[in-house]
């Protein structure tokens, strides 16, 4: 690299959620960015990353950034040999940010897909460039089903809750023997559930903590509709009212089967995090992204009562077997099933090396005035429906 040229880094899954803010915080440390991914519903992956530029307020840094359409699933990546020749001149640092996070056991096929073999044209494109490090977004859930301190370490033979941990766990172990048999030094950055920036309530994604407050939103809708529209039988029925205030009375049995806690970190926590790992990460580390202050579901269900009017939430540690529900109980349980493992949980994470590697950076507490915030630009947004420009 010439003296005075900036510091390239190829960068993939800059469409989703993390990606796309590692992309702009990388742009905002004068990073040239190369954008590996690939074009989607007719739309080109240059003009995907524009739209996500203009998000971000950053429409004039095109100077900085270009972008290699290919598939991670193909060989070299997709891309042309010539194209990918460039590449490999580059020498860059590699971030591989593209996963598919969908937990559904009947998408297995697609979720292996994407998070274990498109892995490999990434390890290729490392060891054929001999990139100076090669970064890999994992999750804090590779650590699989099991109680008490996950050390920052590849884990062993585990149970997992769902296919999503399961690849994340094996990509994992991919990534650690193929850099070190190529001599590649390497990272793995484990993040536990990431939401929207503590500071401006901005997200370009609503999943996670957002399902079971839009779930909520939902039901609490549905039920005042039929006490405004339709003469209130079934809320009734259901022992939900309307009350002073527009506070709506919503008996709501939330059964869960064992008392844990939500771990959970904003995405500007994360950003710079993995800005602060990149300077002075040590080869072959793992780093847990996690909280020091988990909250339980009773806080997120009392954040959720007050964010949303509501009252007459109760959550049991207990299967809900045999206790006939509600059709909101009923509702809701299906809802947020696939969530249920992290809104219970009983795992914690060892951070003493992330800690050390981001000089004692700390993640915000999730309190109900970063929760509302948060909440309140999602429903703004529609939950992500129409998402909204920055202002100039």
């Amino acid at each position: 690299m010439r003296e005075g040229q900036a510091e390239t880094v190829i960068l993939t899954g800059a469409t989703g959620f993390l990606g796309g803010h590692l992309m702009a915080a990388l742009l905002r440390r004068g990073k040239r960015l190369v954008i590996l991914g690939r074009a989607s519903g007719g739309t080109s992956l240059a003009d995907r990353i524009g739209k996500l530029l203009g998000w971000f307020g950053l429409d004039d840094r095109g100077h900085q950034i270009e972008t290699a359409e290919g598939d991670l699933l193909q060989p070299g990546c997709g891309l042309s040999q010539p194209r990918y020749d460039a590449l490999c001149a580059l020498r860059a640092s590699i971030v591989h940010c593209a996963a598919d996070t969908r937990f559904s056991e009947r998408n297995r096929r697609e979720i292996t897909a994407v998070n274990v073999g498109g892995l490999k044209g990434m390890l290729d494109l490392a060891a054929d460039s001999r990139a100076p490090f090669f970064h890999h977004v994992s999750t804090a859930y590779a650590a699989g089903r099991c109680s008490g301190i996950c050390p920052e370490q590849l884990v062993g033979t585990a149970e997992f809750n769902n296919v999503y941990e399961e690849t994340k766990a094996c990509a994992e172990h991919q990534v650690a023997t193929r850099c070190e048999r190529d001599g590649l030094a390497y990272t793995i950055i484990r993040p536990s559930i990431v939401y929207g920036d503590s500071r401006s309530g901005r997200s370009t994604r609503f999943d996670a903590l957002y399902h079971p407050v839009r779930s909520l939103s939902c039901l609490r809708d549905i039920y005042v509709d039929d006490i405004r529209l339709r003469g209130g039988h079934k809320a009734r029925a259901c022992g939900i009212a309307l009350g002073d205030g527009g506070v709506v009375r919503l008996p709501l049995r939330v059964f869960l089967p064992r008392r844990g806690h939500v771990d959970l970190i904003p995405v500007d926590y994360f950003v710079s995090a993995v800005m602060a790992i990149m300077e002075r990460a040590d080869p072959g580390a793992i780093y847990h992204l996690t909280s020091d202050a988990p909250k339980t579901i009773d806080d997120l269900a009392a954040y959720s009562e007050a964010f949303l009017k509501v009252e007459g939430i109760e959550v049991i540690d207990a299967s809900p077997n045999g206790v006939p529900l509600t059709p909101p109980e009923a509702l809701f349980q299906r809802f947020v099933e696939p969530y249920f493992p992290y809104l219970a949980d009983t795992r914690r994470f060892d951070r003493r090396q992330a800690i050390r590697a981001t000089a004692g950076l700390t993640p915000p507490a999730l309190t109900y005035e970063v929760f509302e915030r948060c909440m309140t630009y999602a429903m703004s947004v529609n939950w992500g429906s129409a998402p909204k420009r920055r202002s100039a």
